[in-house]
Formats: C-alpha cells, structure tokens, sequence
C-alpha cells in the first residue's frame, strides 16, 4: 500500500516534539470507570484486564495495550477506551505482567515481544462467546508486541479483523539508541529510575535472582535490559532481546489490514521504525506518518486525539 496521506494538523504549541509528548504523558486526564477482570495465566502466573463498555451492547472489542512501563490506567490508554466506549466499542485494556499495580508471581514479566500473554488474552476473551469483531490497538512497546503477534507465525483468529498501532518503535535497538541521545536525557532517565523502582520490589521476592546492588549498578536502559530483561526471558542478552522481538521483520507477514501511526518528530524513533518500503510492497500494512505529534502525542483543539480519531475511523472502515 502507497503511504496514507495524513490530515492531521495541530495547535502551533503542539508541533513541539517536548511539549506534545510530555501533555499527553503527564497532564492529559481522561476520566474513565473500568471493570478489572483477572486471568490467571497458563504458567501459574496472572495479568489484569480493565474492561469499559459501550452504552448499548456490543458484539465488537477493541484489545489495546500500553508502552514502556505504562498501564491500562494511563491517559492515552482510557482515552482511547472512552472515544470507542462512546461510537459501539466495548474495550479490553491489557495490563502487561506486573504493570496493574500489583506485582506479577513470577520473576518474569513482560517485555516488547511478550506474544504469549496477547494469545492467551485474545482466547479468554473470545471464549466468552460475546464477540464477532476483535481489533487491536498498541502503543509504542505495546505496538511493537502486537505487530510481531500478527506477523508471526500462528493462526490469527478469524474475529481479530484489523489493527491501528501508535508511535510504534519497529527496531527496538534503534530506539534504544534514539533515547540515549542528550535531548532525550530527561525521558531515558524517567524510564531508568521506574524500571529500576519496579526491579527493586523484584528483588525482594527474589533475592537469589536479582540483588539491589546489580540494580543501583544499571546506569542505562541497555544495563536494565542486559541485566533483567534477557535474563528472565531466557535471551542470552540485551542485543539478542532487541534482534528478535523488534517487529520490524514481521510485517511483510501481517495478513489484516494494519495501520502505523509514527510522528516524524518523535524522537523515541529511529529511521528503521518507519517501514516505508515494508508498506510499500504490502497488501495489508498502512503507514502514516505526519510531521508532528511527539511519542504518542497527537493533540488537538478537542478532546480527543488524532489518533483516536483516525483509529475508530480505520477499524470501522474494516470491520
């Protein structure tokens, strides 16, 4: 497919990249009631879902999952849920492994590639018999995993009929590089100090795994994921994590009709996360890509977003 044409054009205060990204981080509120469900998982462990609901009953949900250290709680997460909630849609926001509020039972969590989890909450669902349509929307790390999920290969589920992923960082070792930069040093360093607060309490319910002197030790994203994330997933270390989860080299696979949304000044992103001639050559994969909107920024004069607008328009138009 050729590139989609981008409409969006936002307030002048919103074409900086800082101030787009960090509004929508960590002054945006929506509002939202949502209904927690927990799924005890294959592997003795658990993940919640918080579910919100149309006013009229719905046979459509939408599956959305966060980004980095994020949750279902977050403002570009419940503002998605309540634009859908308020067109038809009722919303399964996942929380991945030891991102609810409580942690997870094992050592492991979650990581950028974590497709199981996404499987196992895609049969859950579609087990309570309610749904005809499924459709997906990721965010950043959430994007990443549900790409490779639609990319790998595995039998999609007849329901799951199109997907929208936001501010996606298709190479995860790029981006890693892209927030090590000096004009993302205060984001990188945010990401370092949450992660290294949640290994904490990790630490203590597993101490012969992990000590607090290896973690007060990572001085970078790299040492975290060097430390923790290839470890407890059984990657032999950050670089092997990052060459194959990175969704990248899954999407000339992907089979439904999937739209990225990537800002040209998001500077999570490194050139390899727009997959311009991927979406070329593909039948399925859609990429827009306007010159504004930060990492999952896309603001407007309304309450809504661009993105939530532009995926309740794409998924309607498939499903």
């Amino acid at each position: 497919m050729p590139l989609v044409e981008t409409t969006y054009v936002p307030p002048l205060i919103f074409r900086n990249y800082h101030l787009s990204t960090v509004y929508s981080a960590l002054i945006r509120k929506v509002p939202l009631e949502q209904d927690r469900e927990r799924i005890d998982l294959n592997d003795g462990d658990f993940l919640d879902l918080d579910w919100s609901f149309s006013e009229e009953r719905s046979d459509k949900v939408l599956v959305v999952i966060h980004g980095l250290e994020g949750s279902a709680k977050r403002p570009y997460v419940t503002g998605l849920a309540k634009y859908f909630n308020s067109n038809g849609w009722d919303v399964a926001a996942m929380n991945l492994r030891g991102c609810s509020g409580e942690l997870n039972r094992h050592f492991r969590s979650y990581h950028a590639g974590a497709t199981g989890d996404l499987q196992e909450v895609v049969e859950h669902i579609l087990q309570k018999g309610k749904y005809k349509t499924m459709a997906f929307n990721g965010f950043s790390l959430g994007g990443n995993l549900m790409l490779k999920y639609l990319g790998e290969k595995r039998e999609i589920s007849q329901q799951i009929k199109a997907a929208v992923m936001v501010s996606v960082p298709c190479d995860l070792h790029g981006s890693l590089k892209q927030l090590q930069k000096k004009e993302n040093y205060l984001y990188a360093k945010r990401f370092l100090s949450k992660l290294r607060d949640h290994l904490m309490m990790r630490a203590e319910n597993f101490p012969d795994k992990l000590s607090k002197e290896e973690i007060e030790a990572c001085d970078s994203l790299l040492d975290i994921d060097n430390l923790y994330t290839s470890r407890a997933h059984d990657f032999e270390d950050a670089l092997d994590y990052y060459n194959r989860n990175s969704s990248r080299q899954f999407l000339k696979n992907i089979k439904i009709p999937t739209l990225i949304i990537n800002a040209k000044n998001d500077g999570f992103l490194s050139p390899d996360c727009y997959p311009v001639e991927i979406a070329r050559k593909s039948e399925h994969l859609f990429l827009e890509t306007p010159a504004y909107g930060g990492h999952v920024g896309f603001l407007q004069n309304k309450k809504v977003t661009y993105n939530e607008e532009r995926a309740l328009e794409f998924l309607n138009s498939r499903t």
